[in-house]
C-alpha cells in the first residue's frame, strides 16, 4: 500500500496556480522531503493530503483513504506538525498531554512525557511561556506520542536550536527504519540531505524533479570550463543540461545529467577549453539548478517510486 499517493492533482486560487498536475507516490518506510519556496505549492499539497483543501482535479490518497471523504479519520491516525501549530497556551504542558492522550490509545502520555524529556521540555509550565522553539517541541511531541504509520511535517524544525534540531532529523531516520514514513517540507536544504531517501522539488505548482536522492546525487554533476579566451563557443549539451552559467570571463560551469557518453571527453577536446573539473554538487545547488532550468524531469515518472512496481518492493528497495 503506497502511504501517499497523488495523481495529476491541480488547484487553483483565482489566477494563482497552487498546484498543476502534481503526481508522487511513497512507499512505506521513508523520508520523504517536499522542497520549495515559499509560494511553491508545498502547503497547499499538505492541506490537500490531510483533507483541509479540495484540489479542482486529480486524486488523493493518504493511507488508502481519499481526504475528500475520510479527512478526519486521516487526520486521527497520522500525526502533523503544521508551519504555524495552535496550542492551548493557558495550559501547561502536562495538561496538554493529558487532554490530548483522551482521544488516543492507552500509552500515548507516557510517550509523550518521554518524547518532552527527550527534547528537554520542562512539563511544569504553561505553554505561553514557551519560546518559539519550545512551542515546536511541544507541538513535535503531540504528533509523534501515539507513534503514527505516517508523520507530515510542515517546517517541523523551525525555532529549534541546532543540537535539538539534528537530533530531531536523526530520530526520523530512526521512524523510517521502523518501518513508518515521514512526510517532511522545508527549505532547511542541507540538514534534509542527511535524513531524505526521497527529495520532490516544487516550483510554482509543478513537481520539477521527484528521485531518489542517491540517485539524484550519482547521476548529476558540476562541470566547471577553463577557456582560452570568452569567446570559445563549447559543444551543444542540450539534452543534458541543467544549467549554464558564466564565472568570470573564462570560466563557465555546466550543470548535467546523465550526459551522453563520451560528452565529457568531448568538451575537454573542444579547442580553446584548457581544462574541465567535474565536482558532485549539494542538494542545495540540484535545487536551485532545477529551479533556474525550469524543467520537469521525465526521469520523474519513470524512475522515482516507479508506478509499474509493486509498493511493497519499492519500500524494500528504499530500505537497503
Amino acid at each position: 500500500m503506497a502511504m501517499v499517493e497523488l495523481r495529476d492533482v491541480s488547484k487553483r486560487y483565482r489566477t494563482v496556480r497552487a498546484m498543476e498536475n502534481v503526481s508522487f507516490r511513497i512507499p512505506p518506510g521513508v523520508v520523504f522531503a517536499l522542497l520549495g519556496e515559499n509560494g511553491a505549492g508545498k502547503t497547499t499539497t499538505i492541506r490537500s493530503m490531510l483533507g483541509l483543501e479540495q484540489p479542482d482535479s486529480g486524486t488523493v490518497r493518504v493511507l488508502a483513504m481519499d481526504p475528500r471523504k475520510d479527512g478526519i479519520e486521516i487526520r486521527r491516525k497520522i500525526g502533523c506538525v503544521p508551519d504555524a501549530p495552535k496550542l492551548y497556551d493557558w495550559m501547561k504542558v502536562s495538561e496538554i498531554a493529558w487532554f490530548a492522550g483522551g482521544f488516543y490509545p492507552e500509552g500515548y502520555v507516557a510517550e509523550f512525557e518521554r518524547l518532552a524529556a527527550e527534547f528537554e521540555l520542562p512539563m511544569n509550565v504553561k505553554i505561553k511561556t514557551l519560546s518559539k522553539g519550545g512551542k515546536a517541541k511541544v507541538s513535535l511531541a503531540l504528533a509523534m506520542a501515539h507513534t503514527p504509520e505516517l508523520l507530515i511535517l510542515d517546517e517541523p524544525t523551525s525555532g529549534l536550536d541546532t543540537l535539538v534540531r539534528r537530533k530531531f532529523l536523526e530520530s526520523m531516520v530512526d521512524v523510517a527504519s521502523a518501518g513508518r514514513t515521514v512526510f517532511l517540507s522545508s527549505h532547511q536544504i542541507p540538514e534534509v540531505e542527511r535524513v531524505a531517501d526521497y527529495v520532490a522539488i516544487m516550483n510554482e505548482g509543478k513537481i520539477r524533479v521527484c528521485e531518489k536522492l542517491e540517485t539524484l546525487k550519482a547521476e548529476i554533476e558540476q562541470w566547471v570550463v577553463t577557456l582560452e579566451n570568452p569567446e570559445c563557443s563549447l559543444p551543444p549539451c542540450d539534452s543534458f543540461l541543467l544549467t549554464h552559467e558564466g564565472i568570470g570571463q573564462r570560466r563557465q560551469q555546466l550543470t548535467v545529467r546523465s550526459p551522453e557518453p563520451n560528452a565529457l571527453w568531448a568538451l575537454r577536446d573542444t579547442e580553446g577549453v584548457l581544462q574541465v573539473d567535474v565536482h558532485t554538487p549539494s542538494l542545495e545547488e540540484i535545487f536551485v539548478a532545477y529551479l533556474k532550468s525550469g524543467k520537469n524531469d521525465w526521469r520523474s515518472e519513470q524512475n522515482s517510486l516507479p508506478r509499474d512496481v509493486p509498493v511493497s518492493d519499492a519500500s524494500e528497495e528504499a530500505k537497503s
